[in-house]
C-alpha cells in the first residue's frame, strides 16, 4: 500500500495522459466514437478520483476545492464536452504529480541524514579491533574509522585525519583535521583509517541528536496553508455562485461547465505548500532544520529576537587565554606541551582547550601513559619521562598562597576566566587561565539580523552584568537584561511578545523553557543534543550563529513566492471564470488554459528552491586557502601577544632585568610584524573583495599602530644603557609595552570578526579549480 501511494500520482498522470493524447489520435483519424470513449473514460478516472479526495477532506474536516473538480468533470459529461472533461482530469493528474514531486525534492535532504546513521564501530582494545554495536561506545574508547566510514560518534583525533562535512555543515570540500582536534559524528573519513578517542556516547552525540530532529521535522501545515484552506472555502461558493448565475443569466449550462472547468484546480492548495516545503529544503541545506511550515511561516513573521549568551553569542566552550607560569618553572611553551599531551586522551571540555592551543602553536604532543582521573581533583599521567598533574589549586600548589597564585586568581577575576592549574614533576609549574570568547560572526549577524528587517535584538542572560554588558556591546544588541533565571527569562519574553512576534535563541538546558515559551524558538545544536533542541521550533546544525540571519532570509523569501504565486494563479482564474461566464472561454479552451495556470503557478513556487544570495559572504576556493594559511600566522601571533602582557607584569623597578624585554622583542620582530605584513599584503585585498575596500580601513591602521609601537620599543631600548635602568625607563616600559598589547588585542579581534570569520571552520583540502570559481562558505 505505501509503494502504491508513493507512486499513485505518476499513474494517475500516465493514464490520464495515455487517454486524452489516444483519444486525440482517434479524432484525428476520422474514428470519433474511439475517441469519445477514450476521452469519457478519462473523465470517469478524474471523476471517480475526485469524489474520493472530497469525501476524504469531508472525513478529515478539511476545506477543498476538489468539489468543483466533481461538478465540472460529472457537467462535462452531461452538456458532451467529453474533451473538456479529460483535461480537466489531466490538470488534477499534472497537479497532485508535481506537489508530489516538489514534496520528495523538498524532503531528501532530510531524508538522506537518517539513511546514512552508523549502526556500528570498531572499538580498539590493546591489539585487537572488534566490532560493536554504535550504542555500546562509551567516552574514552578508543575507536577505528576506516576510509569511507561514518565517525559513529563525536570523539578527539589521535592522528591527523581528512573528512567529509557536507551532511552536517554543507561544506562541499574536503576538510582536514590535525591531531588533537575533536571530530562529529556523521562526517565520513575520506583519508587514511585514523583513531578517535570517544568524548560522548553514541545517544548525545551530534549526528544521533541532527537525526533525532529530521524525523521531528514533518512539513505540518503552516498558517499561511490553513489561510489558504480557509480561502478555499470562500472560493468554492463564489465559483458556484458565478457558475449558477451564468447558466441563469444566459439559459446555457454549457457556460457553467466552461466556469467549473477554469477553476478547477485551485492554485491556492497547490502552490502555497509547495513554496513551504521548498523553503524547509533550502533551509537543511545550510545546515538549519527547521520544524514543519507553521515554524518556517513564524520565523519570516519574527520582528524582536533574543539571544542567550553562552554559547549562542559566545563559543560555549572555553580557550585558552594566557599561560602564568610559576617561578622556576619550565616556558610556557614547554608547560602547555605537556599539559595538552596528557590531556588528549581526556574527554573533559577544558581539555578541548589546551589541546587546541598547543595545535594552534605548533607544539609537539605525545601520547601519555598511566593516565588516571582523581575524581574531583583532576587528571595526572606520564607524558615521556615527565610527570604532569592538572587540576584544581589545591591540588597543585597545595595550602600555600605565593603570589603568582594570588595574581592569577585576581586576573581570572577581572576577566571572568576559568583557571586550570598544572604541576611538572610533582612541583606547581603555572596556571592556564580560560575564556569564553564572543563568536567571530555574531556582531555581523546582529548587523545581518536589522538588515532582513528584526526591528530589536535583545541579551537575555543569566550572567553577571558586567560581563553581559561587554558582549552586548562588542556585538551590538539593541539592550541587554543580564543575571535573569530561567523563570525570569519566560518573564522577559512574555513582555516582549505581547509587543511582537519573538525569536529566542539558544543552546543550553535552561534554555528550553524559554525557546518553548517565544514565538519560535532556535537552538545550536551542533555539538550535541540538549533539552534545548527537542524545545526549538528551529535548530542549526552548523556552529555558525549567522545561520539565524540566512535562516529568517530564507523563510521570508518563501512566505513571499508562495503569495505571489497565489496572486497570480488565483488571479488568473477569476479572470478566466468571469471570460468563461461571459461566453468568451469554451469548456474545452478553458481546460486547456487552467493547465496552464496551474502549471505556472507551481512554478513560480518552485523558486523558492533555487539559490539566492544570503548573508553568508561567498569566498573563492583560492582566498579561502589563503585566509586559511594566514590564520595559521595568526594563532602564533596571539602567543608572542600574550607574552607581551606576561613580561610587562613581570618588570620592577628595581633591579630590573631588560633580557625579558629585549627576548620579547626579537620575538615580536621575527613572529608578529612578518604576520602583520602578510595580512597587509594578502588578507586586506581577500577582504576588500568580500566585503568591499571600506571594510579594511581599520585594520590598516592597526597595521601602522602595531609597527609604530615596536619601533617605538626598539627606540627605547636601544637608548637604555645596560646596567643602567632608571625607575622612569621601567615606567615608560610598561606604558609601551600595555599600549602594545591593547593594541593588538583590538586588532586581533578585528581580524577575527572581519576577516577569519568570513571562512569555513577547518583547513580545507584544496583541489585545482578554474580560475574565477566561487566557493561560498557554509551557514
Amino acid at each position: 500500500m505505501t509503494w502504491w501511494r508513493g507512486r499513485s500520482p505518476a499513474f494517475f498522470f500516465v493514464a490520464s495522459a495515455v487517454l486524452l493524447t489516444g483519444g486525440a489520435l482517434a479524432a484525428l483519424s476520422g474514428r470519433d466514437d474511439l475517441s469519445r470513449t477514450l476521452w469519457v473514460a478519462a473523465t470517469v478516472l478524474g471523476l471517480a478520483l475526485s469524489l474520493l479526495w472530497t469525501v476524504r477532506s469531508v472525513v478529515e474536516r478539511r476545506a477543498t476545492v476538489d468539489v468543483i473538480a466533481v461538478l465540472a468533470l460529472a457537467g462535462a459529461l452531461w452538456v458532451g464536452e467529453e474533451f473538456a472533461g479529460a483535461m480537466v482530469t489531466l490538470m488534477l493528474a499534472s497537479g497532485r504529480l508535481l506537489e508530489a514531486r516538489a514534496a520528495a525534492r523538498a524532503d531528501r535532504e532530510l531524508r538522506l541524514l537518517v539513511e546514512r546513521t552508523p549502526r556500528t564501530a570498531r572499538r580498539r582494545t590493546g591489539g585487537r579491533v572488534d566490532g560493536i554495536p554504535v550504542e555500546e561506545v562509551a567516552p574514552r574508547d578508543v575507536l577505528v574509522v576506516g576510509t569511507g566510514e561514518v565517525v559513529p560518534v563525536d570523539g578527539r583525533l589521535l592522528a591527523a585525519g581528512t573528512f567529509d562535512e557536507s551532511a552536517l555543515t554543507g561544506e562541499p570540500m574536503p576538510v582536514e583535521r590535525p591531531n588533537g582536534d575533536d571530530v562529529r559524528s556523521g562526517v565520513v573519513n575520506v583519508g587514511p583509517p585514523v583513531d578517535v578517542v570517544a568524548t560522548s556516547s553514541a545517544s548525545e552525540s551530534t549526528y544521533a541528536n541532527v537525526v533525532r530532529l529530521v524525523e521531528q521535522a514533518q512539513a505540518t501545515s503552516a498558517p499561511f496553508v490553513r489561510t489558504a484552506d480557509r480561502f478555499a472555502a470562500l472560493f468554492v461558493p463564489l465559483t458556484l455562485g458565478l457558475a449558477g448565475a451564468a447558466w441563469a443569466l444566459t439559459g446555457s449550462p454549457l457556460r457553467a461547465v466552461a466556469v467549473l472547468v477554469v477553476a478547477t484546480p485551485c492554485p491556492l492548495l497547490l502552490a502555497a505548500p509547495v513554496a513551504i516545503m521548498s523553503g524547509l529544503s533550502r533551509a537543511s541545506r545550510i545546515g538549519v532544520v527547521v520544524k514543519g511550515g507553521a515554524a518556517l511561516e513564524a520565523l519570516a513573521a519574527g520582528e524582536v529576537v533574543l539571544f542567550d549568551k553562552t554559547g549562542t553569542l559566545t563559543h560555549g566552550r572555553p580557550e585558552l587565554a594566557s599561560v602564568v607560569v610559576a617561578p622556576g618553572a619550565p616556558p610556557a611553551a614547554d608547560v602547555l606541551r605537556l599539559a595538552a599531551s596528557l590531556d588528549q586522551v581526556s574527554p573533559h571540555p577544558l581539555a578541548s582547550a589546551l589541546v587546541g592551543a598547543a595545535r594552534a602553536r605548533s607544539l609537539d604532543l605525545v601520547l601519555p601513559t598511566d593516565v588516571h582521573e582523581v575524581h574531583g581533583y583532576g587528571l595526572e599521567g606520564r607524558v615521556g619521562d615527565t610527570g604532569v598533574r592538572l587540576g584544581k589549586a589545591r591540588w597543585i600548589v597545595g595550602a600555600d598562597d605565593p603570589a603568582w597564585l594570588r595574581q592569577v586568581r585576581r586576573r581570572a577575576a577581572l576577566d571572568g576566566c576559568l583557571t586550570v592549574f598544572v604541576a611538572v614533576d610533582g612541583a606547581p609549574a603555572g596556571a592556564f587561565l580560560l575564556e569564553d570568547p564572543v563568536r567571530a560572526d555574531a556582531p555581523r549577524m546582529v548587523s545581518a539580523l536589522r538588515e532582513v528587517g528584526i526591528r530589536r535584538t535583545v541579551l537575555l542572560t543569566g550572567d553577571r552584568a558586567d560581563i553581559a554588558e561587554t558582549v552586548g556591546r562588542i556585538v551590538g544588541v539593541y539592550a541587554v537584561l543580564a543575571d535573569r533565571d530561567p523563570a525570569d527569562k519566560l518573564a522577559a519574553i512574555r513582555d516582549e511578545s505581547a509587543a511582537a512576534h519573538t525569536i529566542m535563541v539558544g543552546d543550553g538546558v535552561n534554555d528550553a523553557p524559554a525557546l518553548a515559551a517565544a514565538g519560535v524558538g532556535v537552538a545550536l545544536a551542533a555539538r550535541g543534543a540538549t533539552a534545548s533542541s527537542e524545545a526549538a521550533d528551529v535548530v542549526l546544525t552548523v556552529d555558525r550563529v549567522d545561520a539565524v540571519a540566512d535562516a529568517i532570509l530564507i523563510a521570508r523569501r518563501s512566505r513571499r513566492v508562495a503569495l505571489e504565486a497565489v496572486v497570480v494563479g488565483m488571479g488568473l482564474s477569476l479572470v478566466a471564470m468571469v471570460a468563461a461566464a461571459a461566453g468568451l472561454l469554451p469548456p474545452a479552451a478553458g481546460a486547456v488554459l487552467q493547465e496552464g495556470i496551474d502549471v505556472l503557478a507551481i512554478g513560480i513556487a518552485l523558486r523558492a528552491l533555487l539559490p539566492t544570495r544570503l548573508h553568508t559572504i561567498p569566498m573563492s576556493a583560492e582566498d579561502v586557502a589563503t585566509a586559511r594559511r594566514l590564520r595559521e600566522g595568526h594563532d602564533v601571533a596571539i602567543a608572542a601577544v600574550e607574552q607581551v602582557r606576561a613580561v610587562a607584569d613581570g618588570l620592577h623597578t628595581r633591579d630590573c632585568d631588560l633580557a625579558p624585554v629585549r627576548a620579547l622583542l626579537a620575538r615580536l620582530e621575527v613572529e608578529l610584524l612578518p604576520h602583520e605584513r602578510a595580512d597587509e599584503a594578502e588578507l586586506m585585498p581577500l577582504v576588500a573583495r568580500a566585503l568591499g575596500g571600506p571594510a579594511t580601513t581599520t585594520m590598516r591602521r592597526t597595521h601602522a599602530e602595531i609597527e609604530q609601537q615596536v619601533s617605538r620599543l626598539r627606540r627605547l631600548l636601544d637608548g637604555i644603557e645596560p646596567g643602567s635602568v632608571a625607575p622612569e625607563d621601567v615606567t615608560e616600559l610598561r606604558r609601551l609595552l600595555y599600549g602594545l598589547y591593547a593594541v593588538c588585542r583590538l586588532h586581533n579581534s578585528q581580524e577575527e570578526e572581519g576577516a577569519f570569520a568570513l571562512v569555513p571552520a577547518g583547513p580545507l583540502v584544496t583541489t585545482p579549480t578554474r580560475r574565477g570559481g566561487r566557493h561560498r562558505a557554509p551557514g
